[in-house]
């Protein structure tokens, strides 16, 4: 198995961002959000068992997931929410799992947004690291990236694990809050403390 290295930050924080930079050094890049956007495509594999719990409203003319009906049933409806991750974890664990397995670079990065709030991964992963930036900048990114308004961000926002505890539960920080330069000088600093743990761990 890949030395693993889980990355999360909340919506807006950069993790994409992040993640690019470090596949430029090598690094394996398994993101479970693409996961997710997979199983929920066209004739996506998690797209029949999300019919059948949720009805046809829930699915667009082309066959994916309708994320804005979906989003406005499940924030509307917790048990709404606890369905439909109760279809789609079980799926992106698998799918995340075998593309963990397939790798052969130095390391992985297991992107995973939501993995303070999920115990499961935690135990997945040899380091947590989390991207990090101001909550009103989370914000104004996503505000200006999906066209959501800003309630909608701050129910998301609201959803999700606070500031402090991704902090907590984090081995290593980005601050994405400042210069494209900084951020580039942190990553190839984490990128080669990587890579000496994963030479530290084939070695014990």
């Amino acid at each position: 198995m890949p030395y693993v290295v889980g990355l999360t930050g909340g919506i807006g924080s950069g993790k994409s961002t992040v993640a690019d930079l470090f596949a430029r050094h090598g690094a394996g890049i398994v993101d479970t959000d693409v996961i997710a956007h997979d199983l929920t495509g066209p004739d996506g594999a998690a797209m029949p068992a999300i019919r059948d719990r949720f009805g046809a409203e829930v699915v667009a003319a082309d066959g994916r997931l309708d994320r804005a009906a979906m989003r406005q049933r499940a924030f509307a409806d917790p048990e709404a929410r606890r369905a439909l991750e109760a279809i789609l974890h079980p799926m992106i664990r698998e799918v995340s799992d075998r593309q963990v397995r397939a790798s052969t670079a130095p390391y992985v990065l297991l992107v995973v947004p939501l993995l303070v709030e999920s115990g499961s991964y935690r135990k997945r992963v040899a380091r947590v690291l989390v991207v990090d930036c101001e909550p009103e900048t989370q914000i104004r990114r996503t505000m200006a990236r999906s066209g959501l308004t800003r309630p909608e961000v701050e129910r998301i926002l609201a959803a999700q694990a606070s500031r402090e505890a991704r902090l907590a539960a984090a081995d290593d920080v980005v601050d994405n809050e400042g210069s494209r330069t900084n951020l580039e000088a942190r990553v190839g600093e984490l990128h080669a403390f990587y890579c000496a743990q994963t030479r530290q761990d084939r070695t014990t």
